[in-house]
């Protein structure tokens, strides 16, 4: 089950660099959907998008704080709803099944990093812990 979740997160977090990264760097006007949203708007979802897909491999990695990779996956599934259903309102059915197969992958994360498979806390003390 651990290997199945470290490839998903990392082609989960692969997509999300990718999509958040291009709504940051893209001029506003290039930024267009099924439905108009405000520029501001876009650049604080590809935030989103880009610290989630950091959530999703680094606190596994460095093995510090690793709860927070569910934490990360399951905003990431919020986002999904929310394109999942601007995509519908949009009348473009087809295409929402892209967002809403990726929140599946997201909630399959979230769930098996908090139940099935949770990372392990790191075995080294930490230097913000006190000692003794």
């Amino acid at each position: 089950m651990t290997y199945a979740l470290w490839t998903v997160q990392g082609l989960l977090a692969l997509l999300f660099l990718w999509a958040g990264g291009i709504k940051l760097v893209l001029p506003l006007e290039k930024l267009t959907g099924p439905i108009p949203l405000p520029g501001v708007f876009m650049r604080f979802i590809g935030v989103a998008e880009v610290l989630g897909a950091l959530g999703l491999i680094l606190p596994g990695l460095l093995r510090i704080r690793p709860g927070l990779t569910p934490l990360a996956a399951a905003a990431l599934v919020i986002i999904m709803i929310g394109a999942t259903v601007i995509t519908l309102a949009g009348g473009q059915v087809a295409m929402a099944v892209i967002p809403l197969v990726v929140g599946l992958l997201a909630a399959f994360v979230a769930y098996g990093r908090w139940r099935l498979a949770p990372h392990r806390e790191s075995s080294r003390p930490s230097a913000l812990e006190p000692a003794g």
